[in-house]
């Protein structure tokens, strides 16, 4: 039971870093109970946008299982390390629900539906305004044969939020172009090596997603309807603490970007996560 309960903080714990940063997808539909955290990127990307201009970011995080019910709540901060507290900041407030069907048998699906609100509290150099997303995530733990080996769908489809008073100039194609679906694939591997910093087993985590972007932006640009790109990436854990339950992760990712109107670049950047989970 220890083990499993281990897994299920470590795996948690790689799916809200490499998954936020694809919309907050966490994957285990059971523990930890909540969990409060960190993380430190070179870049902010965001389904394959430059959202913070090539800067750095800090993301703050808390997540609550409520009552071991499948409902849960997060928040998530994210900040420019560039303009600290200044214009580029973003909270993201999530209600979801999360949950397995068929627990056990091949076709044993985790899933979660998630409603989502993008508030920029500052004029964000009058790039966007606020956002809503509906979600929904699937998973398939046991679908492949090989063990670790795990693919995932998720869903979402983005409407704007609240007109933002301060805004001193509107696009008037913001509503229209921040409206749409994006669908994501995604595959991931974990295995178990030796610890490194501990005589305990590790978790390393192989990340890979392609977007497809119905043509929708968070910024209210035009932008073509496609694959946006696809990004690949891998990360690790280490595990502190008497409880087992304080987990550090530094992760790298590569961004292949097939479509100009989302991102003239390809993207390399890294993060290094500080996660509590209780």
């Amino acid at each position: 039971m220890t083990r499993v309960v281990f897994l299920a903080v470590l795996l948690t714990a790689v799916a809200a870093m490499a998954g936020e940063m694809q919309g907050d997808f966490l994957e285990s539909p059971s523990e930890p109970k909540a969990m409060i955290g960190a993380t430190y990127e070179s870049q902010y990307i965001w389904r394959g946008f430059d959202l913070f201009r090539d800067e750095g970011a800090i993301h703050a995080m808390a997540d609550l299982n409520l009552f071991d019910s499948g409902f849960g709540v997060s928040a998530v901060g994210h900040q420019s390390t560039s303009d600290a507290f200044g214009e580029l900041q973003r909270w993201d407030g999530t209600l979801y629900y999360q949950n397995v069907l068929w627990s056990g048998e091949p076709l044993a699906t985790n899933f979660r539906l998630g409603y989502v609100y993008y508030y920029y509290p500052k004029t964000n150099f009058g790039l966007t305004q606020d956002l809503m997303e509906g979600h929904a995530v699937l998973s398939w733990p046991n679908l492949l044969p090989i063990q670790g080996l795990q693919p995932s769908y998720a869903f979402a489809y983005m409407l704007p939020g609240r007109k933002n008073d301060w805004a001193q100039t509107t696009n008037p194609d913001f509503d229209h172009n921040s409206t749409g679906m994006f669908h994501i694939g995604m595959l991931d591997y974990a295995f178990m090596v030796p610890g490194l910093l501990s005589p305990d087993d590790q978790v390393v985590k192989l990340h890979g997603e392609l977007v497809y972007n119905g043509g929708v932006s968070p910024l209210g640009a035009n932008i073509k309807p496609g694959f946006s790109d696809a990004v690949i990436g891998a990360s690790t854990d280490f595990v502190f603490g008497a409880a087992r339950n304080i987990v550090v992760t530094p992760a790298v990712y590569y961004q292949f970007s097939f479509e100009d109107t989302v991102n003239t670049d390809n993207e390399f950047w890294a993060g290094v996560s500080l996660k509590f989970a209780f």
